[in-house]
């Protein structure tokens, strides 16, 4: 015999309200429908559909408490929470005078809500996503802290807008799950979405891949290309580590944003830029600006929602659900029954520092769901993920010690090879990143590499490049060029 979830319905003219109960009670196990006014919940629920109703009170086109006195005339038994931000006595008398179950104001405590809602079904409120609930409806995003709450509630916010967002957050914290949430919530939703990670495309390739460039613009370019910019016509364009992107093209996707308007390389017809922009780092922009890598213009025009997402680390309380999810997704991809941690191994993940974020705890439970030989995970599984007792910022020891800048006093004590460091370097991309989206690896680690190089021979030379030159081996020019490329002027 199947079990079929219970039904809440939503009553609430802010979207953004409408969202994050919809995102929160759908990830507890309920099934969510939401109205922006009263009559239309009240068609819903009035032929018996709905086993609870959350409604506000002052909404266009009705009351919630005259919903509520209706509802409880037709249908008694059904629970109602009514919630406000006009909490006044005579509102809180109002609605309990109408049959309210509980009364709550604005803002409110979603978990509260959560639990309410399980209470006044006479049901624990399951603490995980269940079979048949569509999790991938809200893109992954998981998360009831209240970090996340206020998250959830701004992607809302921005349900029915096309403004510019500039989203931070460290790697693999899942910034392009939000950047989709935000473009399949948004009125570009029957639009495509194009992602593009600016520090895995080489930076002579930039302007192309984004603008397209006509037939012999350059050498090589021996056929018009379209970039991405027409490509996501109507869509959403999502410029992912835009901290990287060569300052050439800055200048031209700052045209766009002033413009609405575009060029191919080595063309001439103006193209409309029919998209919106999402843009993501996990840099210090205003520290780029002030070094000189990144255009300050450029960064106003993008910043115009800001949009932080939370490190793993900043909301622990949300690695069960997490965990539970991921068991549940890796389960249906390989055919196998899910896996699940003991108490003390939930402790030892929610005490570990997480330098990879959501995404490495993700290929942990990916590795786990193959290599555990049983269905129940224990602490002793994890042991090579560290217990948090390596060093004061609960960091493996290995990255903890290519962090840390060496004493320009004291020698540096022995510290990891070079072959480790790189080792360090690589794992990290592929922490961060899915395989599959890796290209150019090569390419990448090399620059970085040599950026941090550089930067530390210049640093010694308080920037004197022709002592630098003769340390690096590399005759000046070669140098000036590739500070230039760097960004490092």
């Amino acid at each position: 015999m199947s079990h079929h979830p219970k039904t809440i319905l939503v009553a609430d003219d802010d979207a953004s309200i409408r969202f994050v109960l919809e995102t929160a009670l759908t990830q507890a196990g309920f099934a969510v429908e939401t109205f922006n006014n009263c009559k239309d919940l009240l068609a819903r629920a009035t032929p018996g559909d709905g086993d609870l109703v959350i409604t506000d009170i002052v909404m266009p086109g009705g009351s919630g408490l005259d919903l509520l006195k209706t509802l409880k005339t037709l249908r008694p038994e059904l629970p109602v929470i009514v919630i406000t931000a006009q909490s006044t006595l005579r509102n809180a008398v109002g609605a309990f005078e109408r049959g309210a179950f509980e009364y709550l104001s604005k803002p409110f405590d979603i978990i509260k809500i959560v639990e309410l809602v399980g209470r006044a079904l006479d049901g624990s409120t399951p603490h995980s996503p269940k079979k048949g609930v569509d999790m991938d409806r809200f893109g992954g995003i998981i998360g009831s802290s209240r970090a996340m709450q206020e998250l959830f509630r701004t992607i809302g916010r921005l349900a029915n807008s096309e403004m510019t967002v500039l989203i931070h957050g460290e790697s693999g914290t899942g910034k392009e799950l939000v950047a989709r949430a935000i473009h399949a919530h948004s009125p570009r939703r029957h639009g495509p979405f194009t992602a593009i990670n600016m520090a895995a495309i080489p930076r002579n390739l930039v302007e192309s891949e984004l603008f397209g460039h006509e037939k012999g613009a350059f050498t090589g370019a021996i056929s018009r290309r379209t970039g991405h910019f027409e490509r996501t016509r109507e869509g959403t364009l999502f410029l992912d580590e835009i901290g990287d992107m060569p300052m050439e093209a800055q200048t031209r996707l700052l045209r766009v944003l002033q413009n609405g308007t575009f060029t191919r390389i080595g063309g001439t017809e103006t193209i409309s830029a029919n998209v919106r922009i999402i843009a993501a780092t996990h840099q210090d922009l205003p520290l780029a600006i002030a070094s000189g890598r990144f255009r300050e213009d450029l960064f106003y025009r993008l910043n115009v929602i800001p949009l932080s997402v939370p490190s793993l680390r900043s909301r622990p309380e949300d690695i069960p659900l997490l965990c539970d999810y991921f068991f549940a997704q890796v389960s249906k991809k390989v055919n196998i029954p899910p896996k699940w941690f003991t108490p003390e191994a939930i402790a030892v993940l929610q005490s570990y520092n997480w330098p990879g974020n959501v995404r490495e705890l993700e290929n942990l439970i990916q590795r786990l769901m193959i290599l555990a030989p049983h269905d129940t995970i224990g602490p002793d599984r994890l042991d090579f993920i560290g217990t948090g007792t390596e060093n004061a910022n609960n960091t493996p020891p290995l990255i903890h010690s290519l962090t840390q800048e060496p004493s320009r006093d004291s020698r540096p004590p022995p510290g990891p090879s070079l072959e480790d460091c790189v080792i360090a370097l690589v794992e990290r991309h592929f922490a961060t990143f899915n395989a599959a989206d890796i290209t150019n690896l090569h390419e990448i680690v090399l620059r970085q590499m040599e950026t941090a190089l550089f930067a530390r021979v210049l640093r010694e030379t308080r920037g004197n490049r022709v002592k630098a030159a003769r340390i690096l081996g590399l005759n000046r020019n070669t140098l000036r060029k590739k500070c230039t490329d760097m960004g490092l002027d």
